[in-house]
């Protein structure tokens, strides 16, 4: 198995803004992790998905049994090391193109 970058988010507990599902109201953060490969291609990708955290694209806040939570948002992460596609990990030799067209 070849190197993989790591990205961590720590999203704190806040309240949610305006076009959130329920503006004001608190929600709940969380601890996320992502992994990309430690190629050219890799690299490339974490710079743009770096652009899609700071534009506020990387993650949602949805309401579950009454909370709200950070949850991941439409771009494609890979979560897992191992596992393939199915397990939201590597291998997936499409991953990279997919999330870069998402991007």
């Amino acid at each position: 198995r070849g190197t993989a970058l790591q990205a961590l988010f720590k999203i704190s507990y806040s309240c949610s803004k305006v076009g959130d599902p329920r503006p004001g109201q608190p929600y709940k953060g969380g601890n996320f992790c992502a992994f990309l490969p430690e190629n050219r291609e890799g690299l490339k990708t974490a710079v743009l998905l770096e652009k899609a955290f700071e534009h506020g694209l990387t993650f949602q806040i949805k309401s579950c049994n009454g909370e709200e939570r950070v949850t991941w948002g439409l771009i494609p992460h890979k979560t897992s090391c191992d596992g393939g596609k199915a397990r939201n990990g590597y291998p997936d030799a499409q991953y990279l193109q997919e999330v870069g067209t998402v991007l």
